[in-house]
C-alpha cells in the first residue's frame, strides 16, 4: 500500500511538472515593415495566439490576417484582398521547435538566446524555415522576440506591375510576444 500511494504521489508531481512547462499567449504581436522608393508600408497585429511546450521546444504561432491593421485603410484593404486573400486564406501559421530549447532555463531570469526551425505558412504556401530570437525570462514568463524578412514570392503573393515600385519585394517581420504559464485549471 506504502508503495503505491508513492507511485500515485510521483505520477501526480511528474504531471503537474509537465503541465508546468508550456506558456501561452493570445495577445502577441507581430509588425511587418515595408519600405520602397515610394511608399513605406506598416501594420500591426496584436492578436496573435502563441504556444510554447519548453519540455520539448514545440512553438506554435496563428495569425488571424485580418487583425492586421494600417495607418491607412486603402493598405488594408488591399492588404487582405489583393495580396494575402484573407477571405480565401484566413490565417497565417508557424509550427517547430526551439532548437535549443535545453539552452533556455526557465528558472533562471535572462535573456537567451535561440533558434527556431518549422514550417511557416502564408497565403496557403509553406516554407521550411530557420530564424534566430531570443527568451527573456522574467518572474516566471517568457518574452520572445524575433526580426527577420519574408520574401513576398516565396508564399505567391504577386505584386501586379501596376505597383511595383510601391511596395518591396520582402517585409520585414517582427515578433514580441509575452507567455505566460498555462494553467490547465483555467481552460
Amino acid at each position: 500500500m506504502k508503495k503505491l500511494i508513492i507511485l500515485i504521489g510521483c505520477m501526480l508531481f511528474l504531471s503537474f511538472t509537465v503541465s508546468a512547462q508550456k506558456f501561452i499567449t493570445k495577445t502577441g504581436h507581430i509588425k511587418f515593415f515595408s519600405e520602397s522608393p515610394l511608399e513605406k508600408i506598416e501594420a500591426h497585429n496584436r492578436q496573435v495566439n502563441a504556444a510554447l511546450d519548453v519540455a520539448t521546444g514545440d512553438f506554435v504561432f496563428k495569425v488571424l490576417l485580418k487583425s492586421f491593421e494600417f495607418e491607412k485603410a486603402l493598405m488594408q484593404e488591399h492588404f487582405n484582398e489583393n495580396y494575402v486573400e484573407s477571405d480565401k486564406f484566413p490565417n497565417a501559421t508557424f509550427m517547430g521547435k526551439v532548437i535549443n530549447i535545453k539552452d533556455v532555463n526557465i528558472g533562471k531570469d535572462g535573456v537567451y538566446d535561440v533558434v527556431v526551425e518549422g514550417k511557416l505558412t502564408i497565403h496557403g504556401v509553406t516554407q521550411q524555415i530557420s530564424q534566430k530570437g531570443s527568451f527573456e525570462v522574467k518572474q516566471g514568463k517568457i518574452a520572445v522576440k524575433a526580426k527577420f524578412s519574408i520574401l513576398l514570392s516565396d508564399y505567391g503573393i504577386k505584386i501586379p506591375a501596376a505597383v511595383a515600385n510601391n511596395i518591396s519585394k520582402s517585409v520585414e517581420t517582427s515578433i514580441d510576444a509575452n507567455l505566460d504559464l498555462f494553467n490547465q485549471t483555467s481552460r
